[in-house]
């Protein structure tokens, strides 16, 4: 009976736990989805880079750019800053990540020109240079925000990855737990079934033994009245001979 109960309440708590992480998943699976972020993550460097959705990124680069900046050539910039990384004229001022998502705020001295990207896993994919420090100062800032915004859907991946790592591994240990009294269940309800068995032949038994012992006491008081009997008879007959 105590492993029974003890078998029913970690059953019990398992499929609380479950519930419970599986309304935090699907909160968070919602959550996930009204953001309508379309940022792929990227397995690393070197890897086919699967950008924002350029719908996104545009509505919030007209935000802060001006008309001259939007209409900047991004494959253009592109270029032109990754051939002026291979040198070393270009001074990294600013650097900040999010994820896989990053911007940079760049300075090339000879031409007093500062160069604001925006990447992924280190892949460029927008780039406005000017020559204004403070808009310079400005766009980074906006990039950097951009970044939050556009990493939001991979780090919450992360967590939920984590989480259903977590829970898989919670199951398995409560299986393990399940499985383990389960076999003490069934090895008590078999050993159970074994005493009751022996009980009922020991019980047999005992009456057997019962009724053998009455039928020998039986015997017994008969035996010695007939013992009795002969020697009253004689003690009876020696005494007539004399």
């Amino acid at each position: 009976m105590k492993l029974s109960l003890e078998l029913s309440l970690v059953q019990k708590l398992a499929v609380t736990a479950l519930v419970a992480i599986g309304a935090v998943w699907d909160v968070q699976a919602q959550t996930l989805g009204d953001n309508g972020a379309s940022a792929a993550v990227v397995a690393g460097p070197g890897t086919a880079t699967a950008l924002p959705d350029t719908t996104q990124a545009k509505q919030a680069q007209t935000d802060v750019l001006t008309t001259d900046e939007a209409k900047q050539s991004a494959a253009g910039n592109v270029a032109e800053l990754q051939q002026m990384i291979r040198g070393s004229d270009l001074s990294e001022l600013r650097t900040a990540y999010n994820g896989s998502y990053g911007s940079s705020l760049l300075f090339y001295g000879k031409e007093m020109t500062y160069y604001v990207a925006l990447f992924q896993q280190k892949h460029f994919w927008r780039v406005i240079k000017t020559q204004d420090e403070t808009r310079a100062n400005l766009i980074y800032k906006d990039f950097v925000r951009q970044t939050v915004q556009l990493s939001d859907v991979e780090i919450r991946r992360t967590r939920l990855e984590a989480q259903k790592a977590f829970t898989e591994r919670m199951i398995g240990l409560s299986q393990d737990r399940a499985n383990r009294l389960q076999a003490d269940l069934d090895v008590a309800g078999q050993q159970q079934a074994i005493v009751a068995d022996q009980q009922q032949r020991t019980r047999v038994e005992a009456a057997a033994l019962a009724q053998q012992k009455a039928a020998a006491q039986a015997q017994l008081r008969s035996a010695q009245r007939q013992v009795r009997q002969l020697q009253s008879q004689l003690e009876s007959g020696l005494a007539g001979s004399h």
